[in-house]
């Protein structure tokens, strides 16, 4: 019904505003009694065997849903009754910003991708955490966090150690999030020595807790063979708990869509199917490189049962969705769980 009846009318509209269209609707209908128990019986999963033990947590199952789709968390409990294992919100700064000017969210229908450029548009710390304060406990949550878009360079630290420092008490993982092609002195995030220093400050202040939680760095799909060596040396000399590859590309080769398209959507970051095989090398070539030494969660272009079971066969310990929730539908998900129990 999602991909013939409700995808096509979605469609017709402006993606951004149907987006928040979207999460009202699910939203008033979660009020609804006995909704969220339909939604929990027709797309949930609870099967020991889909478990998985990971930095001290023990996901449901293996699949999750992105950051960026509920950057805010306002939606987690509800979108919890779909089956994710695990809901990624964010990404959270310091303090809520706009983002980029609209028009900023483009679908490419034929590629089954999306381009955004929306430049960290969330409504802040103090709003993200008034949100979380409400969790049910039905899902492990993940906090996605970046600085704001007028930090100074010599800022960007205390931008993450503030998100840090607030949000560790709501989430049960941290993702630092410096490989977005959409916020400003992209560059920087991405040097080795930098990321050095930002995973060490944040680890002081995860030190200082009685309870650590697990942080993971999210990398793009871009970078090279010796950059991907950087970050398995990065890995290995920080102890940080993980990566999540990956990120949007700003790749535009291969496209079906024309370039007088691609010329007026203009700058953005790229996902869904078009960076499935770029994101798979990533995990691929961390994988084997490291002797599968850390945990990876593998994301981009997963729109189908093969997507998943390719990521994971690649070195991928969790699956992280977020297109292929837009194109597919929430079928998605039990449709993953189902052909993990098969193969494995």
């Amino acid at each position: 019904m999602y991909k013939s009846i409700i995808r096509p009318i979605f469609f017709l509209f402006d993606p951004e505003k149907i987006h928040h269209f979207t999460f009202s609707l699910v939203k008033g209908i979660s009020k609804v009694p006995f909704v969220s128990s339909i939604f929990r019986g027709l797309y949930q999963i609870n099967d020991k065997r889909l478990e998985r033990n990971l930095f001290g947590l023990t996901f449901k199952n293996p699949v999750g849903l992105a950051a960026g789709f509920d950057k805010n968390a306002v939606l987690y409990n509800e979108l919890a009754n779909f089956g994710f294992g695990f809901i990624e919100i964010g990404t959270v700064t310091p303090k809520g910003q706009v983002g980029n000017p609209k028009q900023r969210l483009f679908r490419l229908k034929d590629d089954k991708g999306i381009i955004n450029r929306m430049g960290f548009n969330n409504e802040g710390l103090s709003a993200a955490i008034s949100q979380l304060k409400k969790n049910k406990g039905k899902v492990i949550i993940g906090g996605n966090i970046g600085k704001n878009t007028a930090t100074k360079p010599e800022n960007y630290t205390d931008d993450y150690t503030v998100c840090f420092e607030e949000l560790h008490p709501y989430v049960d993982y941290f993702v630092l999030n410096v490989s977005c092609p959409n916020v400003s002195s992209h560059a920087k995030l991405e040097d080795a020595a930098y990321l050095k220093e930002l995973i060490t400050e944040v680890q002081k202040i995860n030190s200082s807790k009685e309870k650590q939680k697990p942080i993971l760095l999210k990398i793009a799909p871009d970078l090279n063979n010796n950059q991907l060596d950087e970050i398995i040396d990065l890995v290995a000399e920080t102890k940080i708990d993980g990566v999540i590859a990956s990120n949007t590309s700003v790749d535009r080769t291969g496209l079906k869509a024309s370039e007088e398209r691609l010329k007026a959507i203009g700058n953005g970051g790229l996902s869904g199917q078009p960076i499935k095989s770029k994101s798979t090398r990533v995990i691929k070539y961390l994988a084997d490189n490291s002797n599968k030494a850390f945990p990876i969660v593998g994301v981009g272009g997963i729109h189908s049962e093969k997507d998943a079971l390719e990521k994971i066969e690649a070195g991928a310990d969790l699956v992280q969705i977020y297109t292929g929730f837009i194109y597919e539908g929430p079928s998605l998900i039990k449709r993953i769980n189902k052909a993990i129990l098969k193969k494995y």
